[in-house]
């Protein structure tokens, strides 16, 4: 009895290690995640989901791209574009149909799915004229504020983005002036704050987040002011040095907000190109009074065609470690859009302000460039410089690059032609995508080992758990490489000038 009992316990044993055994290889299977590949490339794909893959002739030839899941940086606040008056107003001149393709490519789930945008307080340049919500001069308590300007096209465009989207999106207000009569020269263009103005200024920031409110938008940050450098004395602008925005947001626009129970909207500050980042830095997170009302930095990258400065990325970054790094503005500027050819958005073409106006010894900055290949090198070498959001500037323009009062014409991923009632999704849209759609907000930048120095590479995790690996060949031959994360790898081609996304999950 003994013996068939010590039979029968060690039959039960074996059995129940052969379940777990099985059970753990189901959990390895499960394990194993699934890759999906989208690719945009100069040969014609558009966010095109790719099966098949080649293999280098010459095994030498594939490199390594390997993902590190414990090593994480950065964690990602959004990616998206700007609501502008022109892009309103352009929406608004094409038929219905049109407007809500455009609403739902940038919005929708099926779409780029954008979670992070900007727009002007009172006009700026890609409006179609100067105006302020504040047009009363010495109005000191600003009862004649109103934003009625909005209400016919910015607003009802915000208002269907946010009907489109599932998930929100945040955004991001920035002023271009304060109201003329504020500034010491009383113009649109140029001038500083006067002093005696701060706490009417900072009442301004205050109506205008009331005002959206009661519009059914939620502000969730602010800039002090685009570009506090000015812009050459061309559109509307206000100049600041780092000491006299961080005295106005310390002293004045902080406790303002704070006091009207607005402090969880975060106040940016600088709003200019990258490259200036260390002086305002320094100046702003001094101290512990200096930095208590700045929740961040944002920047703009016109200084470079190319060059995304990752040295100044990395030192606004250490500086203060805990607080946003976000690219509010970027696009392609001073620039004619090229209508329906999208081998020109691959080529060493365009041209930026720089081309004809930098100075001799920056003109290196400014070469001829191709626009896919200055927003795919942008993008990914933010996000592996510890930048956590990156906005594009205006989601639609037309034909001319417009409609800009200043007639500063520029390029958006979304050229219309609104007496033709016409739509051309340039593949500046699908590039943006490869990153909005894919990386979510909260998602965590990780590290990500590239054995090629001919190919950019980013990767985040996102919080459901999935992998974004962004890939971006700039050259002109066919690259091969071995995606690997833990002991699993999978053997990937991309195409000449192409930008891959790479998508893991279980």
């Amino acid at each position: 009895m003994k013996k068939q009992y010590t039979y029968s316990l060690l039959m039960l044993l074996i059995m129940i290690t052969a379940c777990k055994q099985k059970e753990g290889n189901k959990e390895k299977e499960v394990k194993e995640p699934i890759v999906t590949v989208f690719e945009t490339s100069e040969s014609g794909n558009k966010l095109t989901k790719l099966t098949k893959f080649n293999t280098a002739k010459d095994t030498t030839k594939t490199t390594s791209i390997v993902l590190n899941t414990e090593k994480k940086y950065q964690t990602i606040t959004g990616f998206g574009g700007s609501f502008t008056e022109s892009s309103a107003y352009l929406l608004n001149k094409l038929g219905k149909e049109n407007r809500d393709k455009i609403i739902q490519a940038y919005f929708g789930n099926d779409g780029a799915r954008y979670s992070l945008t900007r727009t002007h307080i009172s006009s700026c340049d890609f409006s179609l004229s100067n105006y302020t919500y504040a047009p009363v001069a010495d109005d000191m308590t600003l009862e004649n504020f109103s934003i009625k300007e909005d209400k016919d096209d910015l607003i009802p465009m915000i208002k269907d983005a946010l009907a489109a989207s599932k998930d929100g999106f945040k955004i991001i207000a920035s002023p271009w002036t304060a109201p003329p009569w504020m500034k010491d020269n009383k113009e649109w263009v140029g001038g500083k704050l006067l002093p005696k103005y701060n706490d009417v200024y900072s009442l301004f920031f205050s109506k205008y987040l009331d005002a959206y409110k009661e519009e059914g938008i939620d502000i969730w940050g602010i800039t002090v002011v685009n570009e506090p450098h000015g812009n050459g004395n061309n559109w509307e602008s206000m100049h600041f040095s780092p000491k006299e925005m961080t005295d106005l947001v310390q002293n004045h626009l902080g406790p303002k907000l704070e006091a009207d129970g607005k402090g969880a909207v975060k106040i940016l500050g600088y709003d200019q190109n990258r490259a200036g980042i260390k002086e305002w830095v320094d100046e702003m997170y001094k101290d512990e009074a200096s930095s208590k009302y700045y929740d961040g930095i944002a920047i703009h990258w016109y200084e470079s065609t190319y060059d995304f400065f990752p040295e100044a990325l990395q030192y606004g970054h250490n500086k203060a470690p805990n607080k946003y790094l976000i690219e509010t503005e970027g696009c392609v500027d001073s620039q004619v859009p090229v209508w329906k050819d999208d081998a020109w958005y691959w080529k060493k073409e365009a041209t930026d302000w720089g081309w004809d106006w930098a100075s001799e010894k920056d003109k290196h900055l400014h070469p001829k460039y191709a626009p896919v290949n200055r927003y795919a090198r942008d993008i990914i070498g933010c996000l592996n410089n510890w930048v956590d959001g990156w906005v594009d500037w205006n989601m639609v323009l037309d034909r001319q690059g417009g409609p800009n009062w200043f007639k500063n014409w520029c390029v958006a991923p979304i050229i219309v032609d609104p007496d033709a009632n016409e739509v051309y999704m340039t593949p500046i849209y699908y590039t943006m995508a490869h990153f909005s759609k894919y990386i979510r907000p909260g998602a965590e930048i990780i590290d990500a080992q590239n054995t090629d120095k001919d190919l950019m590479v980013t990767a985040a995790k996102n919080p459901d758990g999935s992998i974004a690996v962004v890939v971006f060949n700039e050259g002109k031959t066919e690259k091969y490489f071995s995606l690997e994360l833990g002991e699993t790898s999978k053997n990937i081609s991309i195409n000449p000038q192409a930008i891959q996304t790479i998508v893991l999950t279980n």
